[in-house]
């Protein structure tokens, strides 16, 4: 008798940490389903907008884009602010932002209050954007970090899917204001949850509160060694920051101790948007009825490329911390490349109007978004938490999404005037060099980070950067940033 009660004394803590860790992951990374709805929503209402407020393609792209020209301001601020506030404080700050933004938009009835209601959402996707991904990298077990903070990425294409949902349901009656409208559902179940999680353990031993640190590694992880481990580990790090008489600021990602890695950073967000993703996502409805769908089953076949968006999220959760980060982004790049040469070649072969086009150009589309989603789509945001050091990963990942947004805006706001002017087929062209760049780059100098703590992460890149060469411990994982890995697809 005396036997049974320990084993059930035991097992009610662990269902409890269990049960915790699930809350936190789904409740940080619902900020992802309403970035994911904002941002696809557009891509339906568009093709029924237009029937009430008459625009331009320009003005058509500044729609579209109003939202990303708001995520670079979001992303600018959060890292100030993350660091001030704390994650979950800001996380709760951004839902607030996106019931504003999505209710004044819905109700707009000129194209400019339009797109400054747009622009306000896209400040809540660009908080949502830094911190969210923060928030799960910092929480997350190592062993596990990969799958846990890719689960934002998952939430996004949930979030596109149902955007693309919302815009079939809603595609008869053109009801425009409530598939933009009914964006509020998501943001509020955010604003109620994250009140109830945790704050950053990493966040709380930076700001001298270590016994609040400690007391949510224990609901996180157990109260054992790991979470003791861990906790020491974290409060090392600061320690020794905290002694260096410099410190970090932007500055420093342009000296050349940081300069390799910040590079890194920034090409990454670069390839991920200018291998033409946004296209897709803001333009698909538009793509097809450019090759002979109607407006019905131009939103119905995009309905089944968000599905297949979000299902193929699913293995790149598995695979990259099995498989590693580098190994999927390369073959998701010549997935994609592929993709766009088929979608070139088709396009400019002279086909006409048929279902051979059709066809083609329904395939081309699902091999690449297939192919994005089990790679460029998570990886990207798992792997820019782990480049930089902690007391500039903030700042750093920051920088870096705005970039990533601008990169997202300059696409979406000239695509509409470049397929009137030149056409689907010249487009793909070029995406299909750029994702073989993007090929190129991750081949050979993109690290591989699986599998190692964020602070381990740190120490290899600082010292790779401060010395130029690699730590004979650590092997071959320790060459320098410009060298890469030997991953190879």
């Amino acid at each position: 008798m005396s036997a049974r009660i320990p084993a059930g004394a035991s097992a009610e803590p662990a269902r409890a940490s269990r049960l915790k860790n699930g809350l936190i992951w789904v409740f940080g990374a619902l900020g992802g389903i309403l970035w994911g709805y904002d941002t696809g929503v557009i891509s339906g209402a568009l093709l029924y907008i237009k029937r009430d407020i008459p625009m331009t393609p320009l003005l058509e792209g500044m729609v579209v884009s109003g939202l990303l020209v708001g995520a670079m301001l979001g992303a600018g601020l959060s890292g100030r602010l993350s660091d001030s506030w704390g994650r979950r404080r800001l996380i709760l700050a951004a839902s607030g932002v996106f019931i504003l933004g999505t209710l004044g938009a819905a109700l707009a009835t000129h194209v400019w209050a339009l797109i400054a209601f747009r622009f306000v959402l896209g400040i809540g996707v660009g908080i949502a954007s830094v911190v969210v991904p923060l928030y799960l990298t910092e929480l997350a077990p190592k062993h596990v970090r990969g799958g846990l903070a890719s689960l934002m990425q998952l939430l996004v294409t949930v979030g596109i899917f149902l955007a693309y949902v919302t815009d079939y349901l809603f595609h008869d009656s053109g009801a425009w204001r409530w598939m933009i409208g009914l964006g509020v559902v998501p943001a509020a179940v955010l604003a109620v949850g994250i009140i109830t999680q945790p704050e950053s353990p990493r966040w709380l031993v930076g700001k001298g509160r270590g016994d609040e640190a400690r007391r949510v590694l224990f609901q996180l992880r157990g109260e054992g060694e790991a979470a003791r481990a861990e906790l020491a580990e974290i409060e090392e790090t600061v320690r020794t920051e905290r002694e260096q008489t410099e410190s970090l600021t932007f500055r420093h990602l342009l000296s050349p101790k940081l300069r390799p890695v910040f590079v890194v950073g920034m090409l990454l967000v670069f390839f991920q948007n200018f291998v033409g993703i946004n296209t897709i996502i803001y333009y698909a409805p538009r793509l097809l009825t450019n090759v002979g769908f109607g407006d019905s089953g131009a939103i119905i076949a995009t309905m089944g490329v968000g599905a297949l968006n979000m299902l193929m999220t699913l293995p790149a959760m598995r695979l990259i911390d099995r498989k590693g980060r580098k190994p999927l982004l390369l073959w998701g790049a010549l997935g994609m490349c592929a993709a766009m040469v088929l979608l070139a070649v088709t396009n400019l072969s002279g086909l006409g109007y048929g279902a051979l086009l059709s066809v083609l150009t329904l395939f081309g589309i699902g091999l690449y978004i297939a192919s994005f989603a089990v790679s460029w789509g998570p990886v990207q945001w798992v792997m820019l938490p782990e480049l930089f050091p902690m007391r500039l990963r903030a700042a750093a990942v920051s920088l870096c999404v705005i970039f990533n947004w601008l990169f997202n805006m300059a696409v979406a706001l000239v695509f509409p005037s470049l397929l009137d002017t030149f056409g689907a087929g010249t487009n793909f062209v070029f995406f299909a060099v750029m994702t073989f760049l993007a090929f190129v780059f991750v081949r050979k100098l993109l690290p591989e980070t699986k599998g190692r703590s964020l602070e381990e992460i740190e120490q290899d890149l600082l010292r790779r950067t401060v010395h130029g060469q690699p730590d004979p411990a650590r092997g071959a994982d320790s060459v320098p940033v410009s060298s890469g890995s030997s991953a190879s697809p």
